[in-house]
């Protein structure tokens, strides 16, 4: 469970904060899904994984950026590509 610490703690539907202590989890679940080959995590709190066990509120955002000459969806890219993006860095020209 290393990659809990890599997420932002708090309940994906009521936004309270998840208790991980020594890589347990003690008032919520940690729930994964696959979207296009991409591992998303989220948590949820045992009382709003009681009421519904699905994501309420959640919308994917397609983004396009250039790559090649063209624009493209984000998630089509390769791998590498991926990881190209999240590298960029914005500039700002004063004129």
């Amino acid at each position: 469970m290393d990659i809990v610490k890599n997420v932002e703690q708090k309940c994906h539907d009521c936004q309270k904060k998840i208790v991980i202590e020594n890589k347990e989890i003690k008032n919520g679940v940690l729930l994964s899904y696959e979207n296009e080959g991409e591992k998303m995590l989220f948590f949820k709190c045992k009382d709003c994984f009681t009421k519904s066990r699905e994501l309420k509120n959640y919308q994917a955002c397609e983004v396009y950026s250039r790559v090649v000459g063209y624009l493209r969806p984000v998630q089509q890219w390769h791998i590498g590509k991926k990881q190209e993006f999240k590298e960029r860095e914005e500039f700002k020209i004063n004129s």
